[in-house]
């Protein structure tokens, strides 16, 4: 008898949640945006519920802030709570690059330069979509060798919440030719086995960013 294979399988609630998750991380639903659950379930040509379902995990991961029986509307955060999702990054990424580096080896290695040229090939050919899971992917290299996976679970839903207002301003900041450089300089750091040049480097490189974001929303919220 053939050996069985597990297959996952999304359920409608999840396929919906994914799919709105990315609408709202791409800004394609701005904050403040009414989200509807009659206009959804019609969008998605399914019935209440499983919007329902969708929304309020949704709600969970602070993207939306759901209404009972009215709908929901795309969270708007203020720049004090954009500024902690930052500062928690910074505090989580520095300490697991730090017990990281150390373990690195050369599998390690030899992805994050594999991630580098990808994302320099993708910003050179006007793919800024593509950029931003690629700069994910490789900071998730380089914390790998700590094997902190608690760690890993509360950034990945920090970096999702600050990564939402990165992707909304991308064009906008000065990313390219600053942070290709960052990330070949603590690509170097790291193989030099410099641990505190390249945990310096990182907490200025995320500070920056952190900056250039608030600026940037402040001046779109003045408009």
């Amino acid at each position: 008898m053939a050996q069985k294979r597990a297959v996952v399988r999304q359920s409608l609630p999840d396929v919906i949640a994914t799919d709105l998750r990315n609408r709202i991380l791409s800004g394609d639903l701005a904050e403040g945006s009414l989200i509807r659950q009659e206009l959804l379930a019609e969008e998605y040509d399914v019935s209440r519920m499983p919007v329902r379902e969708a929304l309020k995990r949704l709600d969970s991961e602070g993207l939306v802030v759901f209404i009972n029986n009215r709908g929901a509307t795309v969270t708007k955060h203020s720049l004090d709570e954009i500024a902690e999702f930052f500062d928690v990054r910074i505090l989580l990424e520095v300490d697991l690059l730090k017990k990281s580096i150390p373990l690195m080896d050369e599998h390690h290695f030899d992805r994050c330069r594999e991630l580098l040229d990808e994302m320099e090939a993708s910003y050179a050919a006007g793919n800024v979509a593509d950029w931003g899971p690629l700069n994910a992917q490789y900071h998730a290299m380089l914390y790998e060798a700590a094997n902190q996976k608690l760690t890993m679970q509360l950034l990945e839903r920090v970096s999702m919440l600050a990564n939402r207002y990165v992707s909304m301003h991308i064009d906008q900041l000065s990313k390219a030719d600053n942070a290709e450089h960052d990330h070949r300089s603590l690509f170097n750091l790291a193989r030099l086995r410099d641990v505190d040049g390249a945990a310096d480097l990182l907490k200025a490189h995320l500070e920056n960013t952190k900056q250039q974001i608030l600026e940037l929303i402040a001046a779109t919220r003045s408009k």
